[in-house]
């Protein structure tokens, strides 16, 4: 095995950890990390996928075992990012590069502001226990074309669109961990059928992920606040912003 597949390898590992303490997928950070590593932007982002894909699935595995997941919460949600994932793929497989940066940097931006700034804590205790098809729907649809677009799984838009909408931060949580797989699987899919996967690196990189989501949820649900996890990486990615733009510019 070369360096930098154990480089990769480790590096799913961590931030598959990392990330799932905070209830979300690694593939924002570990896209443009493989991209500096010299890894080509259209080989990282079905990386990221599947690297998404398997941690969550670990993260999921750990959630069920627990019986903290609502499925009939998550379904909607799973239904339209799973369709509209692919649409997003083949958008992404046809803009350019360049594009597509710029696109990733602003999503960033975002996705590290809401972790940052946006006060989850404060619905915590609506306990909305109606399950709405519109609302989540509609989520998950802008998650999965975003999700196959840029690479990211998308959680980072289902979790604050879902909290706005009077879900409960520690049910949104698992509901997101939930529909992360499926829509990164369907992006991948796409990604694979227009040839842009190396297979090997996705077997290294999706094991060390999924233990890594495994390990990070069980991490978080006994030992920490995630809120405060969520606003260090929030941070991680704003900075990652920055320096992505400072190289490409």
């Amino acid at each position: 095995m070369d360096t930098l597949t154990i480089a990769i390898v480790i590096l799913s590992f961590g931030m598959s950890f990392l990330f799932a303490l905070g209830g979300v997928g690694s593939a924002i950070i570990l896209i443009p990390t493989l991209t500096w590593l010299g890894i080509p932007f259209n080989l990282a982002r079905p990386t990221g996928l599947f690297v998404n894909c398997v941690s969550m699935l670990g993260a999921t595995y750990s959630n069920i075992r627990a019986k903290r997941l609502d499925f009939r919460l998550g379904l909607p949600i799973i239904i339209s990012s799973f369709v509209l994932a692919p649409f997003g793929a083949w958008a992404g497989h046809h803009l350019p590069t360049r594009t597509l940066l710029f696109m990733f940097m602003g999503f960033l931006v975002f996705s590290g502001s809401m972790m940052l700034f946006f006060k989850g804590s404060k619905y915590a205790h609506q306990y909305r226990e109606d399950r709405p098809v519109m609302g989540p729907l509609l989520t998950g649809v802008l998650a999965g074309f975003l999700s196959g677009l840029l690479g990211v799984g998308g959680g980072g838009v289902i979790s604050p669109l879902m909290i706005l909408q009077g879900f409960n931060p520690k049910k949104v949580t698992t509901v997101t961990a939930l529909a992360v797989p499926f829509s990164s699987f369907s992006a991948f899919m796409a990604y694979a059928a227009m040839g842009s996967v190396s297979w090997k690196l996705l077997a290294l990189a999706g094991l060390a992920a999924w233990a890594g989501g495994y390990l990070g949820t069980r991490f978080m649900h006994s030992n920490i606040q995630p809120q405060t996890v969520k606003r260090m990486l929030g941070g991680c990615l704003v900075l990652l912003a920055v320096k992505l733009a400072w190289s490409t510019l």
